[in-house]
C-alpha cells in the first residue's frame, strides 16, 4: 500500500531507475527479517556496549521477525499494575541483525528508518553509535552511511530501555512497528521532503502545490525538479496518463552538504474529491535530476479536498457539514499486542465502519503510518494526536522527562511524516495535560500550536481538555478547535463565552460494560451495574466523570454547533480496567456510600485472589473484536438510513422465570412493538431526545422475544431473541477464507457455542482447543473477557458468554489449504477451511 515518500513500487524491495541496467536511484527495503533478540532479566548486569560489537556471538539469542512486542508474550502476573495490562512490557533488550550490502552501494546514502520502537532506542552499526530516539511512538531515521561496509558484512544493533511507571495504559515493548533500509543517491529528496497542498478547489479545477526539499550530500550542484500527477485506483495503483505535469524547472542551486527547496503549482482539471464516502486519491511523482541524470524519484499520495471547522456549523468537508462520528483508539491490537499488523488494523476499521464510524482520534500518540494509509484508502477522517504529557508528569518515568529537549522534534516529525494524508483533519497537541490548571499553562499550548502551524497551516490545531476551567483561562484561544472531554452539559456555556471558537467532543461517554453480562435490578444510577469484576451491558454504567451514550447525544442535539464526538473507545484495549483498577484511589469514582463499601471489599479481595482485570471495559467492541450491545445504539444514531433493530438482554434466564427482566431496544426506527411468545407488551414511540426504547416491567418467561420497528409509520426492521437450549456444538466462522502467503496476513475465526438448533448459548464458558493443519499458525486466541488471564498465545481458551476467537497467520512463501479445528468436551467439534495463496 503506497504511503507518502514511498518510491514507485509498493512491494518489499522498492527500486527506481532511469534505465533498467543502471543501479536503482532509490530503494526502500523492508528490514523486518532475520533479527536476533535478547531481553535482560530484571537486575541482570549489562556488559556495557558488548552487545553492540560486530564480533559478539549472538547465536544463542532468539531469532525473530519484526514487528515484535515482547510484552504481549506475558505471562500475566497479579503483582503487575492493572493500568498497564498485567503484562511485562518494561525492561531492557537488544536486537541484532547481520546483513550484507552489495558493493554497488558504495557512494550511496544508507539510512535506517524506524516507524516505532518502545522506547529510548539507541542504534549501533558495526560497533559505532549512530543515534536513536527516546519517544516510543515517534518515527525516526539514523544515517548509517559513514560506517556501513558496501560489499561486506554489517551488524546492526538496537538497544531499548522501556522504564516502569512510564505509561498510563499498555504501551508494549520492543521494535513494534516496521523497519526499513533506505538507499539513495547523495542528492535526493529529503526524508518527508515533499508537501502537497490543494489551496484552491472547484468543480472545474484544483490547484496543487508541491513543495520539495532536496538533501545534497555531495559537491555543490544545480538540480531540476519535475512533477507528474496521476489518479490512483482503489488499490493505490496509478491509472492512465498524468492528469497534470510540470516539466523540469529552471535550475535550483543545491550547496554542498545543505538543503535546497523548490515549489511547483499544477492544475488538475475536474478533480475527484476525497471524502469518507468517496476516498479518491492522487499521487504526485517527483523526479529530481542533477548534471543531466535522474538522481531520485519519489511518490507522494494525496487527496484533493477542502476542510474547515466553523464555530456555528461544525466540521465542513468540501464545503458540506460532515458530523464527526468518531471513536478514540489506543494503538494495541488486542491479543496481538502493540506489534503492527495491517490486516488487524483493517479489520478494526471494517467493524467500526459497519457501526457508522467516520473518524478516528489517535489517542494519545502518533499513530502507525499504516493506520493513516488505511484511513486514506477506505475513508476515515483522523485527528492525529502528539502527546499525553507535556512538562508536568502523570507517571514518574513518562514523557515529561523528555519534553523539554524533544517536544519540538517529536511534534515536527509527526506533522512532516503525516501532513500529506488527506484523512488527517487536525493536529492534537495534547490530551488532558496537567498544565490545564496552571496560570500560564495556555502559553505552552500556544507554543505547540505555533510549531504545528509552522509545519502545516492547512489544518487546525486542537487539544483534549477535561477541566471546565480550560474553556475560560486562555486555552480556548491557544488552539484553533477546542476539544472538550466529557462535558456535554458545558457545550452551551462554552459557545456563549467563545462564539468564535469551533467546539468538538474530543472524548465522550466512557460508558463501561462487559459483553453479554447483565445484572439486576437495572438502575439508571451510573455507579451501579457492577458485580463479579464485570459491568452490566445495559449501557447505563459509567465513572463519575462520564455518561451513558444518551447524555452525549442530547448534548449534541441541543447544541448543533458541536462538530461531533470521539467516543472513548472504539475497541477495548489492554490496561486501564476502570472501575476495577488495583488501587483504592478508584473509590473516588463512586459517590454512593454503599457502592464505595462494595468496591472497598472487592479491592480487599484483590489481595487474596489473582487480580481479575487485564483490559478496559470502555470499548464499544471488546478486545477480541466482538460487538457489545453499545455497538447498536451508535449504529442506530450514525446510520439512520439503515433498517436495524437490536434487543437486549439475551433471553436465556432459567433462574429468572416470573421475575422482572427489563428489555431495551436500539433502533434507527422511531416506533416499536414488543412481543413475548406472540403476546404484545406494548407499542412505544421514541421522543425527540430518546435514544433507546425501554420496557422496564417485562416479566421473564422462556420462549421468543421479538421487536417490530416502524419508521414514519411504515414497517422498518425486526429483531428476535430466543431462549437457547443446552450447549451442543461449536460453530466456526472466518472473517476471510482466502489469504496471502506473505507471513503477515491473518484470518480471525470466531467460535460460537450453540444448541442443537444452531442458536447461540449465552453464559457458556466451555474450554475450547484449537488445532491447525497446513501452512499457517495460530498466533493468538482470545475471548473478550477483561478478567481472563489465559496466555494470548495458548491454543486453548475458555469461551466468554458463548464466544471465543482464534487468529490464524500464514507462512511466508507457503501456499496451500489450512484447516482449523475447534473441540470442546461434550460438544460437537467444528472445522473451517482457509486457503493461503501466493501473491
Amino acid at each position: 500500500m503506497p504511503r507518502h515518500l514511498l518510491p514507485l513500487l509498493a512491494c518489499g524491495v522498492v527500486a527506481l531507475s532511469a534505465h533498467a541496467a543502471e543501479t536503482p536511484v532509490r530503494e526502500r527495503i523492508s528490514f523486518n527479517t532475520d533479527w536476533r533478540f535478547h531481553k535482560l532479566a530484571a537486575g541482570t548486569w549489562e556488559p556495557g556496549e558488548t552487545f553492540a560489537q560486530p564480533d559478539f556471538d549472538d547465536k544463542t539469542w532468539r531469532p525473530l521477525r519484526l514487528p515484535h512486542d515482547w510484552g504481549i508474550e506475558g505471562p500475566f502476573r497479579q503483582e503487575y499494575p492493572n493500568d498497564t495490562g498485567k503484562l511485562p512490557w518494561w525492561g531492557k533488550a537488544w536486537y541484532r541483525k547481520h546483513f550484507t550490502l552489495p558493493a554497488a552501494d558504495a557512494g550511496r546514502r544508507i539510512y535506517l528508518d524506524v516507524d516505532g520502537a518502545m522506547s529510548n532506542a539507541q542504534v549501533w552499526i558495526n560497533g559505532r553509535n549512530v543515534g536513536g530516539w527516546p519517544y516510543g511512538y515517534a518515527s525516526w531515521r539514523v544515517d548509517l552511511t559513514p560506517y556501513v561496509k558496501p560489499g561486506g558484512d554489517n551488524v546492526l544493533a538496537i538497544r531499548l530501555d522501556n522504564p516502569e511507571a512510564s505509561s498510563r495504559w499498555y504501551p508494549g515493548g520492543g521494535i513494534y512497528r516496521n523497519v526499513w533500509l533506505v538507499k539513495t543517491a547523495p542528492v535526493h529528496v529529503a526524508q518527508y521532503g515533499t508537501f502537497v497542498t490543494t489551496p484552491q478547489v472547484t468543480k472545474e479545477s484544483a490547484t496543487v502545490n508541491v513543495e520539495v526539499t532536496v538533501d545534497n550530500h555531495g559537491p555543490q550542484t544545480d538540480v531540476r525538479i519535475a512533477t507528474d500527477i496521476y489518479l490512483l485506483d482503489e488499490t493505490g495503483r496509478r491509472t492512465g496518463t498524468p492528469v497534470a505535469r510540470k516539466e523540469a524547472s529552471s535550475p535550483v542551486w543545491a550547496p554542498a552538504d545543505r538543503q535546497a527547496q523548490a515549489s511547483q503549482a499544477l492544475i488538475v482539471p475536474n478533480p475527484r474529491l476525497w471524502s469518507p464516502a468517496t476516498p479518491r486519491r492522487y499521487v504526485a511523482v517527483t523526479t529530481v535530476t542533477a548534471r543531466g541524470r535522474v538522481v531520485d524519484v519519489v511518490e507522494t499520495p494525496f487527496g484533493i479536498r477542502t476542510i474547515a471547522f466553523d464555530a456555528r456549523r461544525g466540521f465542513l468537508l468540501n464545503g458540506t457539514r460532515l458530523p464527526i462520528n468518531g471513536v478514540c483508539q489506543h494503538h494495541d491490537l488486542g491479543a496481538l499486542g502493540a506489534a503492527i499488523n495491517v490486516r488487524a488494523l483493517e479489520r478494526q476499521l471494517e467493524i467500526l465502519r459497519e457501526m457508522g464510524v467516520n473518524a478516528i482520534r489517535t489517542s494519545h500518540n502518533p499513530p502507525a503510518p499504516e493506520l493513516l494509509d488505511l484511513a486514506d484508502r477506505v475513508g476515515f477522517v483522523v485527528v492525529a494526536e502528539a502527546f499525553d504529557i507535556w512538562g508536568e508528569k502523570k507517571n514518574p518515568n513518562d514523557y515529561h522527562l523528555h519534553y523539554k529537549e524533544w517536544h519540538e522534534k517529536d511534534l515536527r516529525g509527526m506533522i512532516r511524516r503525516d501532513r500529506n494524508h488527506p484523512s488527517v483533519i487536525a493536529w492534537s497537541i495534547g490530551n488532558e495535560i496537567v498544565e490545564q490548571g496552571a496560570r500560564e499553562g495556555w502559553k505552552v499550548a500556544a507554543h505547540l500550536s505555533e510549531i504545528a502551524r509552522g509545519e502545516d497551516r492547512t489544518r487546525p490545531t486542537t487539544a483534549a481538555f477535561n477541566h471546565v476551567g480550560s474553556a475560560y483561562n486562555g486555552f480556548q484561544n491557544a488552539v484553533d478547535v477546542f476539544g472538550y472531554n466529557y462535558k456535554p452539559q458545558e457545550y452551551g456555556k462554552f459557545h456563549e463565552h467563545a462564539p468564535h471558537v469551533p467546539l468538538l467532543g474530543s472524548e465522550t461517554a466512557s460508558t463501561v460494560s462487559s459483553r453479554g453480562e447483565y445484572f439486576f435490578p437495572v438502575s439508571d444510577d451510573k455507579s451501579k451495574g457492577l458485580a463479579n469484576f464485570h459491568v452490566s451491558s445495559y449501557d447505563l454504567s459509567a465513572p463519575p466523570w462520564a455518561t451513558p451514550p444518551d447524555a452525549e447525544f442530547r448534548g449534541q442535539d441541543d447544541n448543533a454547533f458541536v462538530a461531533g464526538e470521539f467516543v472513548w473507545t472504539g475497541f477495548d484495549y489492554l490496561g486501564e480496567p476502570t472501575p476495577y483498577n488495583s488501587d483504592t484511589t478508584n473509590l473516588l469514582n463512586f459517590t454512593d456510600p454503599a457502592q464505595q463499601q462494595r468496591m472497598a471489599q472487592q479491592l480487599q479481595d484483590l489481595k487474596k485472589i489473582a487480580v481479575p482485570s487485564r483490559s478496559s471495559y470502555f470499548g464499544i467492541v471488546d478486545l477480541a473484536g466482538f460487538k457489545k450491545d453499545r455497538f447498536y445504539i451508535y449504529q442506530a444514531r450514525w446510520r439512520p438510513e439503515l433498517p436495524m433493530a437490536h434487543l437486549l438482554p439475551h433471553w436465556t434466564w432459567p433462574e429468572r422465570v416470573g421475575q422482572v427482566t427489563p428489555v431495551h431496544l436500539y433502533t434507527s426506527g422511531d416506533e416499536a412493538e414488543l412481543f413475548l411468545n406472540g403476546r404484545s407488551l406494548g407499542r412505544k414511540k421514541r421522543g425527540p431526545r430518546d435514544y433507546r426504547l425501554r420496557w422496564d416491567d417485562v416479566v421473564y418467561q422462556p420462549g421468543t422475544l421479538q421487536a417490530v420497528t416502524y419508521k414514519d409509520g411504515k414497517r422498518w426492521a425486526e429483531d428476535t431473541v430466543h431462549t437457547a437450549g443446552p450447549a451442543a456444538r461449536l460453530q466456526l466462522s472466518a472473517d476471510r477464507a482466502t489469504l496471502r502467503a506473505d507471513g503477515d496476513d491473518l484470518s480471525f475465526v470466531t467460535v460460537t457455542i450453540a444448541d442443537k438448533d444452531g442458536r447461540p448459548v449465552p453464559r457458556t464458558s466451555n474450554r475450547i482447543s484449537f488445532t491447525l493443519s497446513g501452512p499457517g499458525e495460530i498466533v493468538a486466541t482470545d475471548n473478550g473477557d477483561p478478567t481472563s488471564f489465559e496466555s494470548f498465545q495458548s491454543p486453548e481458551r475458555k469461551a466468554f458468554n458463548g464466544l471465543a476467537l482464534a487468529i490464524v497467520r500464514t507462512r511466508a512463501g507457503q501456499a496451500g489449504k489450512m484447516v482449523l479445528t475447534a473441540t470442546a468436551d461434550g460438544l460437537q467439534s467444528a472445522q473451517v477451511t482457509l486457503e493461503s495463496r501466493d501473491k
